[in-house]
């Protein structure tokens, strides 16, 4: 038997279920007939016909949140096809069987709606395995449920015999009279529900409404995929608005209807949702009233007296009273809306979270304000040594220092005084280079890895990735403070390095993991900093050798993983070492690559800058939204933690990859990086100083702010202030830290 692959179709607005149904809630996504939503009931009682299938959901945009978080609620995982536009359920389906076809060309689909009643789900999946038989065969089977009543509310099929059968006709939705002939003659209702072969629903649509297949084939060619999310490109809104029905079902020859008796509704009025027996809500009084469905939103209490059959649906902001014999009109209420007063089509808006560029903003003014003048401050001390720590009241905290943390810091003045800040850099770039100088540096020229606090070396040995933070932080500074002799004494360092190289190109790092990704990220770093500086043209072949060696040994062909540990051929680590992902890296390497592919032009680099980002984004705790630390390469969590820097390096690689794409992608990215800033403001505290280490649990593990932590925050201000100023000059002024 072939794979089935369900589809879940999550258009349409529910406007006779006004006030409750509005476009960004529609009815589908609220509980109406239960504790669960329609789209969550029919999401558990399509998803054991998956057999290991992905199941589908097509939605609009704007519902992508609602979508998701009520999946993780029941603890259900699905592809997400988002369309730009809505353009009807032709486009959608096409959307869904296109996109499984090219997975499966013997796939099935089976599409429903997301907003149905069925209360007896085994009953309905009884019916599918029997319709199944019949797309086997070729043909697009509906689902025709058995009339209970004459009702105007749904569309009607004539079928041409008993059981599966071809389609006589499809006819619209029926006055109360033609009703009841219709059902005398046998009709059916027409449920909506389709199984079909995916590569023959292409193919009926194609021949039958191409400019709808051509639209959505291009679509789906530029559409952006990130994690579970599949977002159709613009040309998905060139194609016409037209259902299934007119599109496809009233012309092809190969409609055929299975006639059904499971329970079922569409709920599209108040009318069926009182008649579902679990449509109240809320709290209410009802006196002398029988026959009344009365829902009551969050602080409000109804009381009803002596009615019969009314409706009362109260939402914070509008109140229908209706007779239920009459709730299909309640679409008329919401005509006469569009011109009284639209405002109330929709819900209020919900305040709105910080966007990108008012945290951008907001970023500048506490780097200026807050953390330089700390950390220049209290954060170096009179001989110049930069602090490990501070605590969170900003008091003195003894530590060993290690090399890495003194280049950073230089590193981050360096920058600062770049960026315009009119604070003390100069003398904290001097005294600290100074110091660095006399107590870090090793005859060879190689930083030792670590010092007491009181300035006596604790550790001799030179790591890899202190050395890389040296060049890097002599790169900055040279170029801030025009002290071009700085490339010497990097380039004496870079050729030190150097000499650890293997065969392969890889540079061996010192202690317990020789072979790592890590070290040579930095370089990397480093490498760009003076090549774009200008220095000489061995920082440009060095950048080119890592990249290389990244791209043929540190990432997971498979998967775009790239993994941290490697054994002495650069095969992955064996064990535990070997499955370590860590988000951070993903996001930190893919704004490397994109930086590098930018500068060289080379479009392949650029793609796989992407692939890392969108791996990276698998990382990405979807409840909390903020980066975890570390996962396997299966996708599993390894640790739930997530530390400060990860968030810095989602929000680095989102805006460099906006400002690298003009498509669907950009907008993808600037929502990524909106998040990933957000996310950052959760550590940074008023007094510029940060949190480190944000539990799984939400609570801040109680220690001090590591200075590391700074150079990561201010690359993340340099990239939104590159991204942003580009694609908005006049955003410029607010985001210098003059």
């Amino acid at each position: 038997m072939a794979t089935l692959y369900p589809v879940i179709m999550c258009g349409g607005s529910g406007t006779r279920l006004w006030p409750a149904s509005r476009p960004s809630l529609p009815k589908q996504f609220i509980p109406l007939a239960g504790n669960r939503s329609l789209f969550q009931e029919t999401a558990e009682r399509v998803v054991s016909l998956a057999a290991g299938a992905d199941l589908i959901v097509v939605a609009g945009l704007s519902h992508r949140d609602a979508i998701q978080s009520q999946l993780d609620e029941i603890g259900i995982s699905a592809t997400v096809i988002l369309e730009p536009e809505g353009r009807d359920s032709a486009a959608a389906m096409a959307a869904a069987a296109l996109w499984t076809a090219r997975r499966d060309p013997d796939a099935i689909n089976l599409f429903v709606a997301s907003d149905h009643h069925i209360p007896h789900g085994e009953d309905f999946r009884d019916a599918v395995r029997e319709a199944i038989v019949g797309a086997e065969e070729g043909r697009i089977v509906t689902l025709g449920v058995v009339p209970t009543e004459p009702s105007s509310a749904y569309g009607y099929i004539a079928p041409e015999g008993p059981g599966l059968s071809a389609v006589a006709a499809f006819v619209e939705k029926p006055d109360a009279t033609t009703a009841q002939r219709y059902i005398s003659e046998g009709y059916l209702w027409n449920s909506g529900n389709f199984i079909v072969q995916s590569k023959v629903l292409v193919q009926e649509i194609t021949e039958r409404a191409a400019a709808v297949a051509e639209a959505v084939e291009s679509a789906l060619k530029s559409a952006v995929q990130d994690d579970a999310y599949i977002l159709l490109g613009s040309e998905f809104k060139l194609a016409p608005k037209i259902s299934i029905d007119y599109a496809v079902m009233e012309k092809t020859s190969l409609a055929a209807v299975l006639p059904v008796r499971f329970a079922w509704t569409d709920l599209g009025a108040w009318d069926s949702v009182h008649a579902s027996g679990e449509g109240n809500v809320g709290l209410h009084v009802l006196e002398d009233s029988e026959g009344c469905l009365i829902r009551a939103c969050d602080g409000v209490m109804v009381a009803a007296i002596g009615l019969r059959d009314v409706g009362i649906v109260v939402e914070r902001d509008a109140v229908l009273v209706t007779d239920l014999r009459k709730s299909q009109e309640v679409k008329k209420v919401v005509d006469r809306l569009r011109n009284l007063s639209p405002q109330h089509l929709d819900f209020p808006p919900l305040p709105q979270p910080e966007g990108l560029k008012d945290g951008a903003v907001r970023l500048t003014n506490w780097l200026r304000q807050a953390a330089l003048p700390v950390w220049s401050g209290l954060g170096q001390d009179a001989t110049g040594a930069f602090e490990e720590v501070l605590a969170l009241d900003g008091r003195h905290v003894s530590a060993p220092r290690r090399a890495r943390v003194q280049a950073r810091q230089l590193q981050v003045y360096a920058e600062a005084g770049l960026q315009g800040w009119q604070g003390p850099w100069k003398p904290v770039i001097s005294k600290g280079l100074e110091r660095l100088r006399s107590l870090y540096l090793r005859p060879d020229g190689l930083m030792r890895t670590l010092l007491a606090a009181d300035g006596s070396p604790m550790d001799e040995t030179a790591m890899v990735y202190d050395q890389a933070f040296l060049i890097f932080a002599l790169a900055r500074a040279s170029v801030a403070t025009g002290d071009a002799a700085l490339e010497v004494d990097a380039a004496a360092v870079r050729e030190e390095i150097l000499k650890r190289a293997d065969a392969v190109g890889g540079v061996i790092e010192s202690g317990a993991y020789p072979y790592q990704s890590n070290a040579h990220m930095h370089l990397l770093e480093s490498a760009l900093a003076w090549e774009e500086a200008n220095g000489d043209a061995a920082w440009g072949r060095l950048a080119d050798r890592i990249v290389d060696l990244a791209r043929t040994r540190f990432i997971d062909p498979g998967s775009g993983y790239l993994l941290e540990f490697f054994q002495k051929d650069w095969s992955p680590a064996a064990g535990e070492d070997g499955r370590l992902v860590e988000p951070g890296h993903q996001f930190e390497w893919a704004w490397l690559f994109a930086r590098h592919g930018r500068n060289r032009r080379d479009e392949s680099v650029v793609a796989d800058a992407w692939r890392l980002y969108e791996a990276g984004l698998k990382g990405i705790d979807r409840k909390r939204n903020i980066a975890i630390d570390a996962m396997n390469t299966d996708g599993s969590v390894r640790s739930g933690r997530s530390r400060l820097w990860p968030q810095t390096e989602w929000l680095k690689a989102s805006l460099i990859l906006a400002s690298l794409s003009d498509d669907g992608r950009r907008a993808q990215c600037l929502e990524q990086a909106a998040n990933a800033q957000r996310a950052l403001w959760k550590y940074l505290t008023p007094q510029g100083l940060w949190h480190d280490k944000l539990l799984a649990t939400g609570e801040f593990i109680d220690e001090p702010a590591p200075a590391s932590s700074f150079y990561h925050i201010m690359a993340a201000y340099v990239q939104a202030k590159e991204t942003l100023t580009v694609m908005e000059p006049d955003i410029a002024p607010p985001l210098r830290l003059l």
